[in-house]
C-alpha cells in the first residue's frame, strides 16, 4: 500500500509530535518556559524600540515565492513607491518576493523601508532593500505579527499563501473586534481574491451567518497601484489627517 502524503513526515517533525505528548516534571517546565518568556520579551523589546519612532506606515503582505518578473511584483513595487511619495513608510516581512518588491519600491523612492524577517528553514532571507536601522529578525510569528499590526496605519495585501492569509485575517479580526482602529485593508488582484470574498459573502455570511454584513466593508479589492494608494489616501482624508512628511 502506498503511503499517503500526510503520512510522509520527516524524523524532525516526528520528534516534535512525540515531544508534545511527553510528560515533563515541574522543573523541566519551569526551565523551558522561563527561557521562552525571556526570548519573547527580548523580541518585543527590540521591535518596540526599533519601530516606535518610524511614523505612519503601511504594511504590505504577499508571497515570498513571487518572481521579479511577475506582474504582482511590479504592482507591489509601484504601490510602495507611491505610498512613500504620499508620506508613508512601508513595512514588509523582509524576505523575497512581494516583500522584496515592497521594500525595493520604498527604498528606491527614498522612503522608510522596514523589514520584519522571520527565521525559517526555507524561502526566507533578508532582501537588500531594507533600511539598515529598520531590519529586525524574529523567531516567533506571533511577535512579528504584533509589529505588522501595531505600527501600520493601513494594509495592502498582494496574492500570497498561508502566511499572507494569516496576516490578512489577523488584521481583519483585530479591526472587527475593535482591538485596533478601523484601518484600511486593500486586496490587490480581483481574479486572485474574488473567490475567497465570494465564499465569505455566500457561505460565511449568507448561509451560516457567522459574520455581520458590515464586516465585508472592511475590505477593498483593487487592480492597480493608483487604486490601492487612493483607498488609503481617501480613508485618511475623511479624518483630515495626513502623513508626517
Amino acid at each position: 500500500m502506498s503511503e499517503s502524503p500526510h503520512q510522509r513526515i520527516s524524523h524532525e517533525e516526528e520528534e516534535k509530535i512525540k515531544r508534545a505528548f511527553k510528560n515533563k516534571d515541574w522543573n523541566e517546565i519551569k526551565i523551558e518556559d522561563s527561557w521562552v518568556i525571556f526570548r519573547v520579551m527580548s523580541e518585543f523589546v527590540k521591535g518596540f524600540d526599533t519601530l516606535s519612532k518610524i511614523g505612519p506606515c503601511v504594511s504590505i503582505f504577499g508571497s515570498a515565492r513571487t518572481k521579479a518578473d511577475n506582474p504582482y511584483y511590479l504592482v507591489a513595487e509601484e504601490i510602495a513607491a507611491k505610498l512613500v511619495k504620499h508620506g508613508y513608510g512601508v513595512i514588509t516581512g523582509g524576505g523575497p518576493g512581494i516583500m522584496e518588491a515592497g521594500n525595493k519600491g520604498a527604498f528606491e523612492a527614498g522612503g522608510k523601508s522596514v523589514g520584519l524577517n522571520i527565521e525559517l528553514p526555507f524561502e526566507q532571507f533578508n532582501n537588500i532593500y531594507i533600511d539598515k536601522d529598520k531590519s529586525i529578525n524574529f523567531d516567533y510569528f506571533f511577535v512579528r505579527k504584533v509589529m505588522f499590526i501595531k505600527y501600520a496605519q493601513g494594509f495592502v495585501v498582494m496574492p500570497g499563501g498561508m502566511g499572507t492569509l494569516d496576516e490578512l485575517f489577523e488584521a481583519l479580526t483585530l479591526i472587527q473586534t475593535k482591538k485596533i482602529g478601523r484601518f484600511p485593508i486593500v486586496l490587490v488582484g480581483t481574479s486572485y481574491w474574488q473567490g475567497l470574498m465570494s465564499w465569505i459573502r455566500e457561505v460565511m455570511l449568507g448561509k451560516e451567518n457567522n459574520i455581520n454584513a458590515e464586516d465585508l466593508d472592511l475590505v477593498n479589492i483593487v487592480e492597480t497601484a493608483d487604486e490601492a494608494v487612493k483607498v488609503i489616501d481617501d480613508f485618511y482624508s475623511k479624518y483630515l489627517l495626513q502623513p508626517n512628511f
